[in-house]
């Protein structure tokens, strides 16, 4: 039988450590940064960047689910952001294989159903990253487009370090929340494990999702390095004309005060 394995976004960050306390399914990995839980229903992988999958759960478990961990979450969001996969279970010596759209996998290996919602979860993860850069792409790419006409920024100097924050704020979340390059720690000694891995981030498009995401990263650190010239180069050129005016001002106090005397 199939069941649908689901990724939502439910928030910017989750607190693990209270998940941790509330939870009382079987925990099977946990960690500062995730939670793995199995139960009667089926599987809970909670993700401290906002993410949870859930095997075996449909959507009013999930809704249920999703209002227990509500207190733990920062900026908590509806779950709107989803990616689902289908998981077919096997006999236990059956080799983990992924199809289109399909993972299947044998019954008793856990780590296997690990792997699964892990790379699902990037996957959303990803999704989310993505939109969050494009934002800041069209922003930035308005900021260029006001330079091009009119030869001028339209960004302040707060404006723009709150802007450049902004951005290596993202950057920061996407190198420490993905784990798109680095093979998983279960499938360093397994090598249908490992297979899978390799498989699941083919399937899901991982890597290319994160260069193009990385790429984009870089395109608008280097417009905001010029950005941040230009505003430079202004302020610079706003303290010589103070420091002119200042001098023209002390010249002409000296030329007064020698015609009064």
């Amino acid at each position: 039988m199939d069941t649908k394995a689901i990724a939502v976004h439910l928030a910017a960050s989750i607190d693990i450590s209270s998940c941790r306390r509330a939870i009382k399914g079987e925990l099977l990995f946990g960690d500062r940064d995730e939670l793995f839980y199995s139960d009667d229903i089926g599987y809970l992988y909670i993700f401290k960047y906002g993410i949870v999958a859930f095997y075996g759960y449909d959507w009013n478990g999930i809704d249920q689910i999703s209002e227990m961990i509500k207190p733990f979450c920062l900026e908590w969001r509806s779950p709107e952001l989803t990616e689902e996969i289908e998981v077919q279970l096997e006999s236990e010596d059956f080799q983990p294989k992924v199809g289109n759209n399909k993972v299947i996998l044998p019954k008793s290996n856990i780590e296997a159903m690990r792997l699964t919602l892990l790379h699902l979860s990037q996957s959303v993860a990803l999704d989310y990253f993505a939109g969050l850069s494009e934002q800041i792409m069209k922003e930035t790419r308005a900021h260029t487009t006001y330079l091009e006409r009119f030869g001028k920024l339209d960004l302040g100097g707060k404006k723009l370090k709150k802007h450049i924050g902004r951005v290596l704020n993202i950057n920061n979340q996407i190198s420490e929340n993905l784990y798109i390059f680095d093979s998983h720690e279960v499938a360093w000694e397994d090598e249908a494990l490992d297979r899978l891995d390799k498989n699941l981030k083919q399937t899901f498009d991982l890597k290319e999702r994160y260069r193009t995401i990385k790429e984009q990263g870089y395109i608008i650190k280097e417009n905001l390095s010029l950005f941040k010239d230009i505003m430079d180069h202004r302020e610079s050129s706003r303290l010589e004309w103070i420091i002119i005016i200042l001098i023209l001002v002390e010249v002409m106090d000296l030329f007064i005060m020698r015609l009064i005397n």
